[in-house]
C-alpha cells in the first residue's frame, strides 16, 4: 500500500470544504490551520522526495563519518571517545514515523491535540515510515552501526512503538536499550540532552537525524530570532552529521511563535502566527 491514506468522501468533501471556506475570504484565516500542511506531507510528491534526500545523502556520508574516530555529532560527547562503538541518534516521530494520519483525524473530526487521542493513535501501532528512513536505518546497520531511537514519547508507549517499528522492519538490537523514551528514567524529561549524553557514554554518534531543533541541541524557550541563531552557530554540523526533517505540522518552532505560551485558544494562536508574517512592498510597510 503506498504511503497516502485513503480517506472516506464524506471526509475528503469536509476538507474540500474547508479550504474552499478558507480561501473565499482572503483576509480570513483557515478554519482549519493545520489542514495544508497534513494534505502536504500525505499528498505532496515533494514530500518524500525531501526525505528521500535526507535519509540518500546522510546514507552516503556514514562510510567517512566511522572511518574518522576523532568526530562526533552530538555536543554531549566527551573524552576520548575514538575506540567506541558507532551509533546514529534519531527521533521518532516525523522522522522515522509518519503520524499524519492523527494529524488528519483531528482535521476530520474538528478536534484538538490531546494526550489521550495521541495515545490511542500510538497504541495502534499504525504508523507509516518516512520515506527513506527504513533505507537509512537498515544501511546503517549493515555498516556494524547501532540505530538509537530518542523520543518525546511517553514511557509506558515503548512496547507500542517498539512493536511499531518492528513490524516496519526497522534495526531494533535487543540486547541493549535502544529506545529511550520520555519519563523512562527519572531524569529523561522533554530535552533530550540527558538521553543524548547516555548514549554517547557509550558509543561514538557519527549522526543526529531529527525534525525539530530539540533532536540535535536544547532549544525550548527560544525566540524565533534565538533559533535562527542556533542554526547559524552550528552551521558546519548541518548536512553532514546533523540532518534535518521537514514537518510543517507541529514542532518547537510553533511554540517560538507563540512564547511557549501553549494555553492559548486556537483563535489567538493563529492571530499570534499572523504577527510573525512578513509581507514586503510599500502597501506592507
Amino acid at each position: 500500500m503506498s504511503r497516502h491514506r485513503l480517506f472516506s468522501r464524506e471526509s475528503v468533501l469536509l476538507a474540500a470544504a474547508l479550504t474552499a471556506t478558507s480561501a473565499g475570504c482572503a483576509s480570513a484565516p483557515s478554519a482549519r490551520p493545520n489542514l495544508d500542511a497534513t494534505l502536504w506531507v500525505q499528498t505532496a510528491a515533494e514530500y518524500e522526495a525531501v526525505t528521500r534526500s535526507v535519509y540518500v545523502a546522510a546514507l552516503a556520508e556514514l562510510p567517512a563519518l566511522l572511518a574518522d574516530s576523532a568526530r562526533s555529532a552530538t555536543q554531549e560527547q566527551g573524552g576520548d571517545f575514538s575506540t567506541l562503538p558507532p551509533a546514529v541518534i534519531l527521533d521518532v516521530d516525523e522522522t522515522v514515523l509518519d503520524n499524519s494520519p492523527y494529524q488528519a483525524r483531528l482535521l476530520v473530526s474538528g478536534d484538538s491535540y490531546s494526550s489521550d487521542s495521541w495515545a490511542d493513535w500510538v497504541d495502534e501501532r499504525d504508523a507509516e515510515a518516512v520515506p527513506g528512513a527504513l533505507e537509512f536505518t537498515t544501511g546503517a546497520a549493515a555498516l556494524g552501526i547501532t540505530v538509537f531511537y530518542v523520543t518525546n514519547r511517553r514511557a509506558h508507549q515503548e512496547q507500542a512503538t517498539r512493536d511499531n517499528l518492528d513490524a516496519l522492519g526497522f534495526p531494533l538490537r535487543s540486547d541493549i536499550d535502544v529506545i529511550l523514551t520520555r519519563g523512562e528514567q527519572p531524569d529523561w524529561n522533554s530535552p533530550k540532552s540527558g538521553r543524548r549524553r547516555v548514549v554517547a557514554s557509550t558509543h561514538r554518534v557519527l549522526m543526529l537525524v531529527g525534525d525539530d531543533l530539540n533532536d540535535f541541541v536544547d532549544v525550548d524557550g527560544l525566540t524565533v530570532d534565538g533559533r535562527n541563531e542556533v542554526v547559524k552557530r552550528y552551521s558546519e554540523s548541518w548536512g553532514h552529521q546533523w540532518r534535518m526533517l521537514p514537518n510543517p505540522t507541529y514542532g518547537s518552532w510553533e511554540r517560538a511563535l507563540f512564547d511557549s505560551d501553549y494555553d492559548l485558544e486556537p483563535s489567538e494562536r493563529t492571530d499570534r502566527k499572523a504577527e510573525h508574517l512578513e509581507p514586503r512592498g510599500e502597501d506592507n510597510e
